[in-house]
């Protein structure tokens, strides 16, 4: 049996409990594996994704992937765990058969931005300094962020698709782009914008961001502001 969860989860910026998971798996001889694609360089102190942002030791988990895209910044990803589960993967399933191998460009840049994150780990709290600001300021504003919390992924809740697409051009117009999620991508209920936040996003825009975003509110539905998800 192979349990499969992601480190944060890229609609709804929520973080699952390693610890719990962990406990389940071992109870039941099972085998674990976490998408890190959107925790890896975001959460835990120094950005070392779900583990250290929960404390546990990663061997306690069996399969560990992600993307080198995203905070990597550049193309491809990777899966680690034990030696024979790597070298069985090696042989079973290479590169050129399903893909085509990391080019060198892309590994020096993801290995560039991994040296990176080492060396200045201020970034990491800057990341989530702006995340949380993000966040709180929405919630204030009456805005229905969901289940998101420590994480760079704040999802702005409308149950609208119409509406969320009348959002993200308004928003447009004051110059900030963020992309709406509509039906079928999501239910019709859950339809909505989805920011992700980043080291190199100002305070002054952010606040920025959430003005504007409550301003366009007011003249599609002022319900928005108060938390309400159309059902």
């Amino acid at each position: 049996m192979l349990v499969v969860i992601e480190g944060v989860y890229s609609m709804d910026g929520d973080i699952p409990d390693l610890p719990k998971f962990i406990e389940v798996k071992n109870r039941h001889k099972a085998l674990l594996m976490i998408d890190e694609a959107h925790s890896i360089g975001t959460i835990g102190k120094t950005g070392h994704g779900i583990a250290e942002y929960h404390g546990v030791d990663p061997t306690d988990v069996e399969i560990w992937m992600a993307t080198l895209s995203k905070t990597f910044g550049s193309c491809g990803g990777y899966i680690s765990g034990c030696k024979a589960l790597v070298e069985y993967l090696k042989y079973t399933a290479p590169g050129f058969v399903f893909s085509v191998g990391l080019s060198p460009p892309n590994a020096a840049a993801a290995l560039a931005s991994l040296r990176l994150l080492k060396a200045e780990p201020q970034r990491v709290t800057r990341l989530q300094e702006r995340s949380r600001l993000l966040l709180d300021l929405a919630k204030q504003s009456g805005l229905n962020t969901g289940m998101s919390h420590d994480s760079p992924v704040v999802p702005i809740i409308l149950g609208s698709s119409i509406d969320s697409l009348k959002l993200s051009q308004g928003l447009r117009e004051h110059g900030i782009n963020v992309q709406p999620i509509l039906y079928p991508a999501v239910e019709e209920s859950a339809a909505r914008l989805r920011f992700f936040v980043t080291t190199s996003h100002t305070e002054k825009q952010i606040r920025k961001t959430v003005e504007s975003m409550a301003g366009v509110l007011k003249e599609i539905n002022p319900k928005y502001l108060q938390g309400c998800v159309q059902t």
